[in-house]
């Protein structure tokens, strides 16, 4: 299996690894292209999305510096850029790539989250998105934060509360209070009221209208288009504690603090996700899989390993459900590691599967979707979170949306919150 592996280093595959000479220039071409391509969208996701119905000067002066960095492509870029934009990733990867694995890991990045597989129209668009983020300005690049991804959490508090904020977990909110279409405050589990003139929701769209305000409260119409939000999951997550770090063929042992995707080909990818069009886990999943616990031992006991994995397709509404289903998607995953980890099983003193019918108990997110709705091109940018009510305002006074849910969407970027704030402190000037 050695000679399979292809490796991607440093931030998103500036150099690749395991590849034939041609095909390192291949891809390298192909970056550079969708690195710019994706530089032309990038604007559009750090500012509000423009009013069709009503452009500002700024809004209409936005979208005109958007056409004139498409036009700077040049007229061979720029053509492209349009033939590209709603194509399906599978297309573009055989049209200029040969390497089997390395249009399986591209395909995979491209998908990863939706219901999507690499030959769906517009599938494309998702590798653009993963190329629109950035760490210290390299496109694509990602850090694990020492502690795990929880400690961003903990870092946004501890600002928070240098600022003066004063907050409160674990306090369930069952109801924004709304009087003469106005949010006036939140009623908590325990009946208690905090009245408030402000109210920012950053959980998902149709918890916060549904549950939260209630359909009494709004517009017929709006809330048909909530209730159509596509917020399906289709990815699961797998945790393993390890008695050891397990050994994954062919890849090296300082790489193994690298991720790691499961993914052998663009085919195998769609093959992957055809079942669950049908409400069918796959078989033969593709998963993403890294092990926190090498660059923060602080995250396992002396010696032993963490790992977590990012599993497709896991269908939320799963045909023969998921209590039935769970331990069968479990096994085939455990098969699958093993063959690329021979006695990864042996290793294992805990396992923890989360299906998307499981992230939505736990984390009480509808679907269980980690986007909060679907990332594709009808639930984007004007779109998002539903056509009309784009731009982090509501149909309710005082209630504003700064969550996944709203443009440009999940991830771990911030950008919907800074977008939010940035809005509401210009609605409140």
């Amino acid at each position: 299996m050695a000679s399979q592996v292809r490796m991607f280093l440093g931030a998103y595959g500036e150099r690749l690894a395991g590849a034939s000479v041609a095909e390192q220039v291949a891809w390298k071409e192909l970056r550079a292209q969708l690195v710019r391509y994706a530089g032309i969208l990038k604007p559009m996701l750090s500012r509000r999305p423009p009013d069709l119905g009503g452009m500002s000067l700024a809004e209409t002066s936005a979208l005109g510096l958007t056409a004139l960095s498409l036009k700077r492509l040049g007229k061979e870029d720029m053509r492209d850029f349009l033939r590209m934009l709603l194509m399906n990733v599978a297309d573009v990867l055989d049209e200029q790539l040969e390497d089997d694995r390395l249009k399986g890991l591209l395909a995979f990045d491209a998908v990863l989250s939706s219901h999507l597989g690499p030959r769906s129209p517009t599938s494309l668009l998702g590798l653009y998105y993963r190329l629109t983020g950035e760490l210290a300005g390299a496109p694509g690049a990602q850090i694990v934060p020492r502690g795990g991804m929880g400690q961003i959490a903990a870092a946004i508090a501890s600002s928070a509360a240098k600022a003066g904020v004063i907050m409160r977990s674990n306090a369930i909110v069952n109801k924004i209070r709304i009087e003469n279409g106005r949010a006036t405050g939140i009623v908590l589990e325990n009946a208690e009221e905090i009245p408030c003139g402000l109210i920012v929701s950053a959980i998902d769209p149709s918890t916060t209208f549904l549950d939260l305000v209630g359909p009494r409260e709004l517009d017929t119409g709006f809330v048909r288009k909530v209730k159509n939000i596509r917020n399906q999951g289709n990815a699961a997550k797998l945790h393993l504690a390890l008695d050891r770090p397990p050994e994954f063929l062919g890849v090296r042992a300082e790489d193994h603090r690298g991720r790691l995707v499961i993914a052998p080909s663009a085919d195998h990818v769609e093959r992957a996700f055809n079942p669950a069009k049908y409400g069918e886990f796959s078989t033969e999943p593709v998963m993403e899989i890294t092990l926190p616990s090498l660059s923060d031992p602080s995250l396992a006991p002396d010696g032993a390993c963490v790992l977590s994995a990012i599993i497709q397709y896991a269908p939320y509404r799963l045909k023969q459900g998921w209590d039935a289903g769970k331990p069968k998607f479990l096994k085939i995953i455990m098969d699958l590691l093993e063959r690329y980890a021979p006695g990864i099983g042996a290793r294992v003193r805990h396992a923890e599967l989360l299906t998307p019918a499981d992230i939505e108990a736990r984390y009480r997110m509808p679907g269980g979707h980690w986007h909060h709705g679907e990332l594709q091109a009808d639930q984007m940018l004007m779109s998002r979170p539903v056509s009309g009510w784009s731009g982090y305002d509501t149909p309710v006074d005082g209630l504003f949306l700064c969550g996944a849910g709203s443009h440009p969407g999940g991830g771990i970027s911030g950008a919907p919150g800074l977008n939010a704030a940035r809005r509401i402190l210009a609605a409140r000037s």
